[in-house]
């Protein structure tokens, strides 16, 4: 046998076990925590390996937590961790607001986190307060002209309405909402171009931010715009469509018209039509009344006369009409 065989054979085990060991135990973190006063044991982190708890997601802001003045032990970060929250961002969170004196817990930290909010950004905007523009807003006045109002509303996360709060897209609403009855309750809309803080001293005075995540701190109206005149197109599209229904209106009386002098010339056709079969009938009649000795031959000349003499009156009657 190779004596060089046996000693390679052991160091590759040897190493295999070491990197096992390791790996399970890790020793790095434990004398870092040691080393900044962290009483965290040794088993204690092989048992993080063995609930599937990365030690070093736990040890580290454990140790940031610590040296910053905080009151943290690893079975707070580690349950944390387990209910699928960001340690790191909440021990975070936790270190700024206690340098900015912020009353805020680990419990309330790790609640907000759970809720799906940066609890950290939170914190900033505690200290450092964010400003929200407002999407252009329209609105009529009483006197029907259109005001496009934009505005920037400065707000600070409460941290105790953090979990259940509102977020901004309500805040945004409300303020909308102000904007518009503001602008809306207005006799003309050169009062608001006058005096357009006047907006924000009603809309802050609504108590909007009633059951949301942040506290108002101010409403500043950016910007001011006269839109269309909404008062005069709403007449006019009144007007044209009161026009359209009186031309409907119309139409629908010609038509009535025309379908009644159709009917009446139906009628008139159709008595001229017996009338001529009556007229068909009156030399048959005669010549009846002949045969029969109804009639004389002087009688039929004289009707004759008489027929002709009317003839006679209704041609000199029609050119009396046309001379005059």
């Amino acid at each position: 046998m190779d004596p060089f065989v046996f000693p390679v054979g052991v160091l590759i085990l040897a190493v295999l076990a070491g990197s096992i060991f390791l790996h399970f135990v890790p020793v790095g973190l434990w004398i870092s925590a040691l080393a900044a006063d962290v009483n965290i044991s040794l088993f204690n982190l092989v048992g993080m390996r063995i609930r599937r708890v990365e030690p070093r997601m736990i040890v580290l802001p454990l140790i940031k937590g610590i040296k910053a003045g905080l009151s943290l032990n690893s079975n707070q970060l580690e349950a944390h961790y387990l209910a699928g929250g960001n340690v790191d961002n909440v021990v975070d969170a936790l270190i700024a607001a206690h340098r900015a004196q912020i009353a805020l817990s680990f419990e309330q930290a790790a609640a907000i986190d759970l809720a799906g909010r940066n609890v950290l950004e939170a914190v900033q905007m505690s200290v450092n307060p964010k400003v929200i523009e407002t999407p252009t807003i329209s609105a009529v006045a009483k006197n029907g002209i259109e005001l496009k109002v934009r505005a920037r509303v400065t707000v600070r996360a409460n941290i105790d309405r953090l979990v259940g709060g509102a977020g901004e897209a309500t805040i945004i609403a409300r303020v909308g909402e102000g904007i518009v009855t503001t602008v809306g309750s207005s006799e003309k809309h050169t009062d608001v171009l006058e005096n357009p803080d006047h907006i924000s001293r009603t809309v802050l005075g609504k108590g909007l931010d009633s059951g949301t995540a942040f506290e108002i701190l101010s409403i500043d109206i950016a910007d001011v715009d006269v839109g269309r005149n909404i008062g005069a197109q709403l007449q006019t599209d009144q007007a044209e469509a009161d026009k359209q229904i009186a031309q409907a209106r119309a139409e629908e009386r010609r038509a009535m018209a025309v379908a009644k002098e159709q009917e009446m010339r139906a009628y008139t056709q159709e008595m001229q039509a017996k009338v001529v079969e009556a007229q068909a009938k009156v030399p048959l009649a005669l010549a009846d009344a002949l045969r029969a000795g109804n009639l004389g031959v002087m009688d039929y000349y004289n009707m004759k006369n008489i027929v002709a003499d009317t003839e006679m009156r209704e041609n000199i009657a029609g050119s009396s009409e046309k001379k005059n």
